[in-house]
């Protein structure tokens, strides 16, 4: 049982860490020609706002799965039905927007409900 124990405990978090790495790469977009080196990095900073965030959401589920676990759901859930409405009026494509919202916040609900499963088999595991 320790050895299942070990992996909810890893994989979580390591899905986590990659889904934040995913997040950061738009990022990147901050940098275009014609902008100063000052305001190429201010707008990198402020693109990272989130990621910043997200970071922050992971440290908590570090140390409580549980409360991180569903902040990270609520977080994906909560944010879905604005990114799904901008990405539609973007497009004017429903299944484009779907497909938005599912590369970027399925993985945060998923994270989440592996960190809520995580805490669940840490304290069976212990009342054994």
């Amino acid at each position: 049982m320790k050895n299942l124990e070990d992996w909810f405990h890893w994989i979580p978090r390591s899905l986590c860490i990659l889904a934040i790495l995913f997040i950061s790469m738009f990022a990147l977009d901050s940098f275009a020609p014609g902008l100063t080196v000052w305001e190429q990095i201010g707008a990198f900073l402020m693109h990272l706002i989130p990621t910043f965030i997200l970071i922050a959401i992971l440290a908590v589920a570090w140390r409580w799965e549980k409360i991180g676990g569903i902040i990270l759901m609520v977080v994906g859930l909560g944010f879905s039905p604005s990114i799904f409405l901008l990405n539609y009026h973007r497009t004017g494509s429903v299944w484009i927007a779907l497909g938005i919202v599912t590369v970027i916040n399925l993985p945060f609900v998923i994270v989440g409900g592996l960190f809520v499963l995580s805490n669940f088999i840490r304290k069976k595991s212990e009342k054994s």
